[in-house]
């Protein structure tokens, strides 16, 4: 009985599953040919049960005779990951950010489902694929943040000056903010992505207002207007306002280069508008920085730097 059990998976394997027998050519196309019992027969039990399977003697036994054939739901496919099997539920996330939704989906999870032992559950997918960047973007942020100081140094000789324009990248990201809560963006990678590429375009332009401030500090000195506070003023107010065009067209540049993007359709516009909306949210924002608090900040350092009251 054992030996004819071994052919018992076979037989039903090919009577129910069918097997190829031979293949037709035709040309260059290749046919195979697979027989199986008919439909009827196979979805009939009964009729499986009396299939007969041959025994080791020259004999043949029923189906029925092994094993009882019934119906018994069952899963579609099997799947196995790191040696385990596995069973997947797919989610589809509309209208809100996949870290948010994660996080809430544990929380019901842990607080209703009681795991069995042996039994894990792994959130898998684009979140994993999240985590995994973020956690890679904890490194990449600051390393950013450090290269553009250092960058800024470099530039204006002057740790004072380099954190005047590094105060544009709070104050830019405000713009950022506002930006994709109006397109009603959810934070994702890209929006990171778009907020680290902001921080170069903020000490771009701030590095161009602190260098017309320094200009017309220069030339106030070379015709010795700078000895009160009220011609440090003047000269303060002379770099920062009467040069507004210049500072305008190349933040305006920047923004209307990218405008664009948010009109855009087609493979990847998605993933580009929410690279391109917190860069131009931030360099309005910014701009404004610039324009009014910048140089305020450049007179009190330079007042107390020189002495002049």
């Amino acid at each position: 009985i054992g030996a004819a059990g071994d052919h018992l998976q076979p037989v039903l394997a090919a009577a129910v599953g069918g097997e190829n027998v031979t293949e037709i050519i035709d040309g260059r196309e290749r046919y195979s040919v697979n027989v199986r019992y008919p439909r009827e027969f196979r979805e009939d039990i009964d009729q499986i049960s009396r299939v007969m399977v041959r025994t080791p003697n020259g004999g043949e036994l029923p189906v029925s005779y092994f094993a009882k054939v019934a119906l018994a739901a069952g899963p579609a496919m099997i799947r196995n990951e790191n040696g385990m099997l596995a069973g997947y539920v797919y989610v589809d996330i509309t209208g809100r950010d996949i870290g948010g939704y994660v996080d809430e989906a544990k929380k019901a999870v842990a607080a209703s489902v009681h795991m069995p032992e042996g039994y894990a559950l792994v959130w898998s997918g684009q979140y994993e694929n999240m985590i995994r960047v973020r956690e890679r973007l904890k490194v990449v942020v600051p390393m950013t943040l450090v290269i553009i100081m250092m960058l800024l140094y470099f530039n204006t000789k002057s740790w004072v000056k380099t954190w005047i324009v590094l105060l544009a990248v709070p104050f830019s990201l405000i713009g950022a903010v506002w930006m994709i809560t109006f397109l009603g963006y959810n934070i994702s990678i890209a929006v990171w992505v778009g907020m680290i590429a902001l921080m170069g375009l903020d000490a771009e332009t701030g590095v161009f207002m602190l260098m017309y401030l320094d200009l017309a500090i220069d030339e106030a000195k070379r015709k010795g207007k700078l000895t009160t506070k009220i011609e440090l003023e003047d000269a303060i107010i002379h770099g920062a306002v009467r040069r507004i065009r210049p500072k305008l067209m190349t933040v305006l540049a920047a923004m209307l280069g990218l405008l664009p993007i948010l009109w855009g359709h087609g493979a990847g516009s998605d993933l580009m508008k929410r690279v391109a909306a917190p860069m131009i949210g931030g360099l309005a924002t910014s701009f404004i920085l610039e324009l009014l608090v910048y140089p305020a900040l450049y007179s009190l350092w330079k007042s107390k730097k020189q002495n002049i009251s």
